[in-house]
């Protein structure tokens, strides 16, 4: 039982850095901060894709200066086909929520 504690709190420092870390990196030259947390993402129905070079880009929520607005996912063609997406995301700073753009890898 020593040796399971000993890895659970070695797990949850390191959660704790990493957390730490992500909340430091500074945003984006002209990031917006919106004081609203962003809600939820809306579970959408994907259907088939148009073909294997296809990528699913998930949804998400837009800030458009007033209120979040949903913005619909989509497929989306490879630019070439060892490409993955990473997805956009909301991240947390002292001043707010910003976006971080999505983009191919």
């Amino acid at each position: 039982m020593q040796f399971r504690s000993s890895n659970l709190a070695a797990g949850v420092a390191f959660l704790a850095l990493t957390l730490s870390i992500a909340c430091l990196l500074p945003p984006p030259p002209g990031a917006v901060f919106v004081r609203v947390r962003p809600p939820a993402a809306t579970v959408e129905v994907r259907g088939v894709a148009p073909g294997p070079e296809f990528v699913w880009i998930e949804g998400f929520h837009r800030w458009d200066g007033e209120r979040y607005v949903w913005v619909a996912g989509r497929w989306e063609r490879r630019p070439h086909t060892s490409a993955v997406w990473v997805p956009g995301r909301w991240r947390h700073h002292d001043r707010g929520w910003y976006w971080v753009e999505g983009h191919w890898k």
